[in-house]
């Protein structure tokens, strides 16, 4: 195992601008987020993941949580390009990626860049846009480019997709449809808070938004260079067995119409290495995988509606895949 982990104290005292290493630069940033986001250290664990594996990140939760607020401060604690984008029912497509527009005096048609072109979006409520409109993100969240028409645009790097959306509201939204959903590498869960992390909110909005004093403590060097760090994590063979295995009763099982696709699969791999960089190894272990298999595999899968029943979608697919972990054997 690399020598990564230092002391707290030195990690305090060293100023942010100096160059340390991977465990120091994750462990700051999470400390700069956990200022905003109180008593949710395994959510913001799961957002620096998606962040890290180079992956699009889905949060999925009921309003005044702190959907939003965790989104806004992953983006200022980087020192990243950011734009929000807030999804309505007539939001257009060239609205999130730009169009060419007429220039009487040069007479050429110009080019002007949507939202899109940053590193970091914020799709707030994304499931409130229409279809045609959701659509736009698909191939810049694939391909990390945009065509218009017929040039393809490559879009700044790192480039990381953050949605929000209500689960349980309905009325004025469009679902969003697999091949969408299939293209968001983890989706999470903030939740509420409990009765003393709530107490400190309070105490901490009393005057100002803690918000605005969230500094940015991470450069798009720093970014790059822990995905490239998170690439190299070792993976045993065994694991990826493992993790196959998984993905194959998924797709075998009789209650589930739809099973993980390749994409998903490819998904856990990146985020399971991801996940041993932040915990301070070079290398996976099985629970890596295992705990990553209901934020990673859930919102891909789509449940027989023989099976469901009364139940939500969501919580049946997570219980499928709880069912499935207990089948396959943890590898030793």
């Amino acid at each position: 195992m690399r020598d990564w982990i230092t002391s707290e104290t030195e990690t305090i005292n060293k100023p942010a601008t100096l160059e340390f290493n991977p465990v120091e630069k994750i462990n700051l940033l999470q400390r700069e987020i956990e200022r905003v986001i109180k008593g949710k250290s395994e959510t913001v664990k799961l957002a620096l993941v998606a962040l890290l594996a180079k992956g699009h990140l889905l949060i999925e939760d009921v309003p005044g949580i702190g959907k939003t607020t965790l989104a806004n401060a992953l983006a200022r604690a980087l020192d990243l390009s950011f734009h929000r984008v807030q999804f309505t029912s007539d939001l257009l497509p060239s609205d999130v990626i730009g169009l060419s527009i007429y220039n009487q005096r040069s007479g050429h048609f110009e080019w002007n860049a949507g939202p899109i072109f940053s590193n970091i979006v914020l799709a707030d409520e994304i499931n409130r846009a229409t279809p045609k409109t959701q659509s736009a993100l698909l191939e810049a969240m694939a391909e990390e480019q945009i065509t218009v028409e017929g040039t393809s645009r490559p879009l700044p790097l790192p480039f990381m997709v953050v949605a929000t959306q209500n689960p349980t509201e309905h009325h004025g939204t469009y679902p969003l449809p697999e091949s969408q959903l299939d293209r968001f590498m983890l989706r999470l869960h903030v939740g509420y808070p409990s009765q003393a992390d709530e107490r400190e909110i309070l105490r901490d909005r009393e005057r100002e938004n803690p918000l605005k004093f969230v500094r940015a403590v991470m450069s798009q060097d720093d970014v790059t260079d822990l995905q490239r760090k998170a690439s190299e994590v070792r993976v045993d063979e065994v694991l990826i067995d493992y993790l196959l295995r998984i993905v194959a009763l998924t797709r075998e099982s009789e209650a589930l119409e739809l099973g993980v696709s390749p994409r998903g699969t490819l998904a856990l791999f990146r985020s399971a290495q991801a996940f041993a960089l932040v915990e301070g190894r070079d290398y996976c272990i099985a629970d890596d995988i295992k705990r990553l298999v209901l934020p990673v595999f859930a919102h891909r899968l789509i449940v027989n509606s023989r099976q469901a029943g009364t139940k939500r979608q969501a919580a049946h697919a997570e219980q499928i895949l709880r069912e499935i972990l207990i089948k396959v054997q943890v590898p030793i």
